[in-house]
């Protein structure tokens, strides 16, 4: 049964007339697949530029005297170090020292803005803010674009004024994009160079439309989240919910390397590092030698003893290959480990893999 969606994206009746059912995610109805080919959206985020609706993601704006203190007490990574202009990527923990959530700061003028998916970070921020002189919003109107691919700068940079070109990796412009007010962030979930465009829900149809009507001879096309999901694998991405959840530690996802160095006294920190040698999986990649994408949940077996469990497949067609993220006891966790993977009906033999599946010295998203 589909769970009601209690938040609706401005972009909804675009992503119906292009054949999404709008599925739930985080709440709101999310374009998981259009009557398009999702391995041609797959072709656009990599060879031109795929749009999609991120507006699933959850913002909060924070703001006031104590905010920077409030966030630091909540992020991994040092918010005292951010310029206005820049963002950051990390994990947000519980008191057991978990992943409670994963997410991107950014900071602007006079606030920062707290993005993020279906974790506790709402929860958190708010308990750290109590008795502190600081402002927290949810903000359900900033809507997030996202536009990926070698062409989105291309598409972009002749309808806004700043200088596109020069914009580096996690900084972001508070400008405007085809006349409206936007926050454009140098940022994305695809393993490709490319930006994320903050607008309200006012501007969103138009900034939507434009960039399609901008980027029709440069290989633009709407992407549902199936073709997302693709790109982000193959990265060596990881989706909060699936591939990390509140029962996992930053080693056991490999994601310690969000906790900025000599930063401690933050929630949950000295539980985590009482766990950091106490792995009970690590994140691995998986090549399996099958013809298409398998369900997830699948049990991952050595000598038909199980030994971990698939978290994120898919079969990437440019690849040519089924690729997934999973867990697995760090015993059988080096690269080039055969594995067998059991669906429900047969056993799939495969090989562990070093992540990122696609582009490994990151050239595509760093140049």
């Amino acid at each position: 049964m589909t769970k009601p969606n209690s938040r609706t994206s401005a972009l909804a009746e675009k992503h119906k007339s292009l054949g999404s059912g709008l599925e739930d995610w985080n709440g709101m109805g999310t374009a998981w697949s259009y009557n398009t080919d999702p391995d041609k959206e797959h072709d656009a985020i990599r060879e031109g530029a795929g749009i999609i609706d991120m507006s699933g993601l959850k913002k909060i704006r924070v703001s006031g005297k104590d905010s920077e203190e409030v966030l630091n007490h909540v992020f991994s990574r040092e918010i005292k170090k951010l310029q206005p202009g820049q963002s950051s990527y990390g994990i947000v923990l519980n008191d057991k020292g978990f992943i409670a959530d994963d997410a991107i700061v950014y900071k602007n003028e006079n606030e920062f803005i707290f993005v993020h998916g279906s974790g506790e970070s709402m929860e958190l921020i708010q308990k750290s803010a109590k008795g502190k002189e600081v402002d927290v919003k949810f903000d359900d109107d900033l809507h997030d674009i996202s536009l990926q691919g070698p062409n989105a700068l291309e598409i972009l940079k002749n309808h806004t004024p700043v200088d596109l070109d020069s914009l580096k990796y996690f900084n972001h412009y508070e400008t405007e994009l085809f006349g409206k007010k936007c926050v454009l962030s140098r940022t994305g979930y695809s393993g490709e160079k490319g930006f994320e465009l903050f607008v309200s829900g006012t501007d969103a149809v138009a900034v939507w439309d434009n960039i399609l009507e901008a980027g029709k001879n440069l290989g633009v096309m709407p992407a549902s989240f199936t073709a997302l999901d693709k790109a982000r694998i193959e990265a060596g991405l990881l989706f909060y919910g699936y591939d990390m959840t509140n029962e996992h530690s930053p080693w056991e996802v490999n994601l310690h390397w969000t906790m900025s160095k000599g930063k401690s006294g933050y929630r949950g920190y000295d539980a985590a590092m009482n766990v950091k040698d106490k792995l009970n999986f690590t994140n691995v990649g998986l090549d399996i030698d099958h013809n298409e994408g398998l369900a997830g949940g699948e049990g991952i077996f050595v000598n038909d003893k199980k030994v971990g469990v698939v978290n994120s497949p898919c079969y990437s067609k440019r690849m040519g290959k089924s690729l997934a993220l999973g867990h697995i006891d760090v015993d059988c966790s080096k690269p080039e480990t055969a594995v067998v993977i059991n669906t429900s009906d047969k056993k799939l033999n495969a090989i562990v893999s070093s992540l990122p599946f696609y582009d490994p010295k990151k050239t595509r998203t760093h140049s």
